[in-house]
């Protein structure tokens, strides 16, 4: 009588981890839910690639037909969202170390008076600078809405003289600055924030995984079951069991690679095929990783 034949120790390691897998919901939401979250979420964080209606507020201590003008027109630029006005400068400045808005305009008494009577007017602006790209994008949007405005008494005045608009404007600003950013050219955030973002926090949940897979079988003491499986062998019985989270992670990294690169068009010098071939050494090389740390520090 024929005996039927056994399967081989890495293809009993690999059925045993894929009854495992499916027997818990929690390796569905690690390997899956969490992965298409992250996907979802680093796609959709920057809306239009830029920052818009960053929280700021107006500090008028003028209260006159000039200084409203200098609100409205802050009020219409699209990086600003003005969402409180202020009595005293104070208060705005504990309205910011507070986080609810990341910068404030400041209009300075008798700021009409002195613009009309000739006398030099200051517009102070302060803005929070702990966020490094929030705190970029405030200021040079009040530098950008501020510069004209700065401007606009001085070529009244000319306009009034006789002087023609464009000489006074080419009298003041003598160099006219054009700014050409080579491979972003609308500064659009998601082009390289997007990509890395989302493979710093899949590195994390690769690793999580890996580390968990493996510290299971201790946590669990079903140690000898996982190496009796791999016929006493190390090698087969670590591979085979991380086969399938390996299989699902590279399908994961090519997704988010046809997601940000496809749909989004973010830009890239490379074809598909080069980066899904790093998209899968990045896989195998973080679940070493996670190997390696899990040899060093067993206890989960």
């Amino acid at each position: 009588m024929r005996m039927p034949q056994q399967n081989s120790p890495f293809v009993s390691v690999l059925r045993r981890e894929w009854g495992r897998m499916t027997s818990r919901r929690l390796y569905f939401g690690a390997c899956i839910v969490l992965p298409l979250f992250c996907i979802f979420f680093m796609a959709t964080i920057f809306g239009s690639g830029q920052m818009e209606r960053i929280p700021i507020g107006i500090v008028d201590l003028d209260w006159s037909a000039t200084s409203r003008d200098i609100s409205r027109t802050v009020e219409t630029v699209p990086t600003f969202a003005v969402t409180a006005h202020f009595s005293d400068q104070e208060s705005a400045r504990k309205a910011t170390q507070q986080k609810k808005i990341y910068g404030y305009l400041v209009i300075p008494p008798n700021f009409e008076s002195d613009v009309l009577a000739g006398r030099q007017a200051t517009l102070s602006y302060y803005y929070h600078y702990a966020l490094l790209s929030v705190g970029s994008e405030v200021r040079g949007a009040f530098e950008t809405v501020l510069q004209p405005l700065s401007m606009g008494p001085i070529v009244s005045e000319a306009t009034a003289l006789g002087v023609s608009e464009s000489t006074v404007t080419n009298f003041l600003v003598p160099v006219n600055v054009q700014s050409h950013p080579l491979y972003n050219p609308d500064l659009d955030y998601s082009v390289y924030l997007s990509h890395p973002f989302f493979f710093i926090l899949f590195q994390v949940l690769i690793l999580l995984v890996t580390v968990y897979a493996l510290g299971s079988e201790i946590k669990f003491r079903t140690g000898d079951a996982w190496l009796e499986s791999a016929d006493g062998n190390i090698f087969t019985a670590v591979v085979a069991k991380l086969l399938p989270y390996t299989v699902i992670f590279i399908v994961m990294a090519i997704f988010a690679n046809y997601v940000m690169f496809g749909v989004l068009h973010i830009p890239f010098s490379c074809g598909f095929w080069p980066l899904n071939l790093t998209a899968v050494l990045f896989v195998i090389a973080t679940q070493a990783l996670g190997v390696f740390i899990f040899s060093i520090f067993p206890a989960i």
